[in-house]
């Protein structure tokens, strides 16, 4: 039986996951499916323009993303509508409006998964409910997000 091939947005704390020393061994093994074709890393502009700073090492792990089985999305007015609306809905304060636009561009790119370790603005269980009643309220599918080691670990 064929596994199928999941589609899985990505953020920054992600792509830096592999290179942190809390996070890298719990990492290293989604980026090893990644590399395998076991999945699809969906990319944005948002997730570039956050890499662009990070050190060096983050920044040549990205670079070599991109010719492994990625797909880019960029940010759109409706992504930045939606993303908005979660700050207006107070779903998180306006500082994590990146953290939102993350969330909206998985969202409308119907990413099985967004994979994050940003405990306190996305992958919190309070956080992901109030994304997913938005989404719910404007129409939008709801958004699983989880951190790279669960998507490894279970079937989602």
């Amino acid at each position: 039986m064929n596994k199928k091939i999941r589609r899985i947005y990505v953020d920054a704390s992600a792509v830096g996951g592999a290179f942190n020393d809390r996070t890298a061994e719990q990492t290293r093994p989604f980026w090893e499916a990644v590399h395998r074709g076991e999945i699809i890393v969906i990319l944005s502009d948002v997730l570039k323009n956050e890499v662009d700073p990070a050190p060096q090492c983050v920044r040549d792990f990205f670079t070599t993303l991109q010719d492994s089985l990625v797909e880019w999305v960029v940010s759109t007015g409706e992504s930045n509508s939606l993303a908005e609306r979660y700050v207006a809905e107070n779903v998180v304060g306006p500082t994590s409006l990146d953290d939102c636009r993350h969330i909206a561009l998985a969202t409308i790119a119907n990413a099985d998964v967004l994979v994050s370790w940003n405990f306190k603005h996305i992958v919190n269980l309070s956080r992901i409910q109030g994304y997913n009643g938005v989404n719910l309220k404007m129409g939008y599918a709801q958004i699983e997000i989880r951190t790279p080691e669960e998507v490894i670990h279970a079937e989602i």
